[in-house]
């Protein structure tokens, strides 16, 4: 006699639970949630290269427009040379220092996030 299609047997699933492993795993994203020791140096080691591009745009910035002044000091009766430098040959640098101090930044930033990832 067959069954009775009511009092079938419903398995119910979920998503696999992952188990925990204690022995030499530590998730670096813990870590920094946390504020524990080894995740202040993985901040702190995104600060620090973050801070290291700065620095070197920063320096650069201070190369490329700290002897302007100096420059038109030594030129007097230069007064379009001064238009000339300020209002052309000066922006084109400062967009591309620019540019790439912001790639340097995000790239920077995606290297943390790929130290930090889970997988």
């Amino acid at each position: 006699m067959p069954a009775d299609p009511t009092e079938r047997r419903v398995t119910v699933t979920g998503p696999p639970r992952r188990s925990r492993r204690t022995s030499g795993y530590y998730r670096p994203r813990t870590e920094i949630d946390e504020q524990t020791t080894l995740g202040h140096t993985y901040v702190r080691s995104l600060m620090r290269s973050q801070l290291r591009v700065a620095l070197v745009v920063f320096a650069v910035l201070v190369l490329l427009v700290g002897p302007l002044p100096l420059v038109f000091a030594a030129a007097p009766e230069a007064r379009r040379l001064e238009g000339l430098v300020l209002g052309f040959c000066l922006y084109a640098p400062l967009i591309l220092l620019a540019r790439w101090y912001v790639r340097r930044a995000e790239r920077n930033e995606e290297d943390f996030v790929r130290l930090v990832e889970d997988r």
